[in-house]
């Protein structure tokens, strides 16, 4: 009698399959944090004119149009680090890494309504002291899937901190 089990393949898929899912995944993390960025512009343009340029604040405090491609530099990096641990594991063997890189890019996601849309400064400091955490949370979890993707969240860990800095300044000042 022939047996009725199924076989299933763990090869991989076949190489133009792969690529295109590869780019397709990749694609899908840009846009993830593109979303972030956009929404966190979008909050933001009206206070670079608003409370938040009266507002005091703290030494090495840098140049408003800084922000936006410092940003845009940062984001990129996150969106491939995140790429590159799918890559290595995929969604199921890096679930974990996966899932704290989602709590921080939320956390990176609630911090400018919190400071600039509603102006609440030391619950701002919070969020932002969570997003620390969660960026070195995630940067330890990346580091079992890649290394170089771990050490891309490196200047994102840095620019975060120093945002810390500056939000707790804000804070203090006003």
């Amino acid at each position: 009698m022939a047996s009725t089990a199924q076989v299933t393949s763990t090869a991989p898929p076949p190489a133009g399959r792969r690529a295109g899912l590869d780019l397709g995944v990749l694609v899908l993390s840009l846009l993830l944090v593109a979303a972030v960025a956009v929404s966190g512009a979008l909050i933001n343009a009206g206070e670079t004119d608003g409370w938040y340029a009266e507002a005091d604040k703290p030494p090495a405090t840098p140049p408003g149009w800084l922000f936006g491609p410092v940003w845009s530099i940062l984001y990129t990096s996150m969106a491939v680090a995140a790429w590159l641990v799918w890559r290595s594991s995929g969604f199921t063997g890096a679930r974990t890494a996966l899932g704290l890189y989602a709590v921080q890019l939320a956390l990176n996601a609630a911090w400018t309504p919190v400071f600039f849309g509603a102006e609440r400064l030391f619950v701002g400091l919070v969020i932002v002291l969570a997003l620390d955490l969660a960026i070195l949370a995630t940067a330890g979890a990346f580091r079992r899937h890649s290394r170089t993707a771990a050490l891309l969240l490196v200047p994102y860990l840095a620019w975060t901190l120093f945002a810390t800095y500056l939000n707790a300044g804000v804070a203090a000042l006003n």
